[in-house]
């Protein structure tokens, strides 16, 4: 089978294709054909060796796929040969087979096809644990979306809408920006070109926001913090940018608010059957039509490394995927 490997960490052109064994299913697990394979932030730190896991080398980036069910190990019951499924592995999805734990797997629901199935577990997942179990968004509240044409902002504004708040979407430029309304979006700003904290100003009457979405870090970090209602909730997700802000403390204080950490990958592991609750809630919403996943790409196994540095470059709206 063929396989996107990382034998040594740097950038994305330093990735290769190359043949390799086909994985066999050990006790406990299954091997699944990709079919597709979503493109995330995450993926691009990992072949650099500055994310939370290290995987031995050589290893495939690649955190979520959807596929078919080839081969099943001893002990096996949930799953047979040809069932369509959904995974997140952590990595090794940039590849035409990959082995799991059985248990991981999700079946995959009527008519939803591989691309869109494939781009769907890992930012919705991730945004509907930070704004319901991280920051317990309540109908009505502000929610403030920083990065929001990105896989987890647009992941955000949806689920925020669906959860009843008034959702402001902020990203660089204004073809982003309306995308975002598109996706349900009740206000915008343009950060590249207008006065950020002047606007939140204006846009909640000076109350602030109650809720702000950070999966970018960096310059707009502090400011947003700043702009924080009484009671507010910062959720920290991700560091885009580059650069992990240090913001000052005293701002908790002042404001009465909270710094909560979104640790996904985590939560998937510590309470499994919390996630499992959250996935089935976002699977039904996703059969009615309330999330409309934006896949802006595909591209093809021998293009990963493209993928991966037009997603650095901020090129991306939305998702990309890998179709193997």
């Amino acid at each position: 089978m063929k396989a996107v490997l990382c034998k040594a960490y740097g950038p994305p052109d330093s990735l290769v294709v190359e043949e390799v064994e086909s994985p066999k299913a050990a006790r406990g697990q299954a091997v699944v054909s990709v079919k597709a394979c979503g493109v995330n932030f995450p993926d691009t730190l990992i072949i650099q060796g500055k994310y939370q896991f290290r995987p031995p080398m050589p290893f495939s980036p690649g955190s979520e796929i959807a596929g078919v069910v080839k081969e099943i190990g001893e002990g096996v019951e949930r799953v047979k040969p040809g069932d369509k499924v959904i995974v997140f592995t952590g990595w090794g999805g940039f590849a035409e087979e990959v082995v799991v734990e059985a248990g991981k797997l999700i079946p995959m629901p009527p008519g939803l096809d591989f691309v869109t199935a494939s781009a769907f577990i890992l930012t919705y997942g991730t945004s509907y644990h930070a704004l319901k179990d991280r920051a317990q968004l309540r109908a009505g509240e502000t929610l403030l979306v920083l990065g929001a044409a990105g896989g987890v902002g647009l992941a955000t504004v949806e689920i925020g809408k669906q959860m009843g708040a008034r959702v402001i979407a902020a990203a660089s430029s204004d073809e982003k920006l309306e995308v975002c309304r598109q996706h349900g979006a009740d206000e915008v700003i343009n950060y590249s070109k207008e006065d950020f904290r002047e606007r939140i100003k204006q846009l909640t009457d000076g109350k602030g926001v109650d809720v702000v979405y950070d999966p970018v870090g960096g310059n707009y970090t502090e400011p947003a913090l700043r702009s924080m209602a009484w009671k507010g909730r910062y959720l920290v997700v991700g560091f885009a940018a580059g650069d992990i802000p240090r913001v000052p403390l005293n701002l908790t204080l002042l404001k009465g608010c909270s710094i909560v950490g979104v640790f996904w990958g985590a939560f998937t592991e510590r309470e499994p059957q919390r996630n499992q609750q959250n996935i089935a809630e976002l699977l039904t919403w996703l059969a009615q039509g309330k999330l409309k996943p934006l896949i802006s790409a595909t591209y093809p196994l021998e293009q990963a490394s493209k993928a991966l540095n037009d997603m650095m470059n901020r090129k991306v709206t939305g998702k990309v995927v890998l179709v193997p």
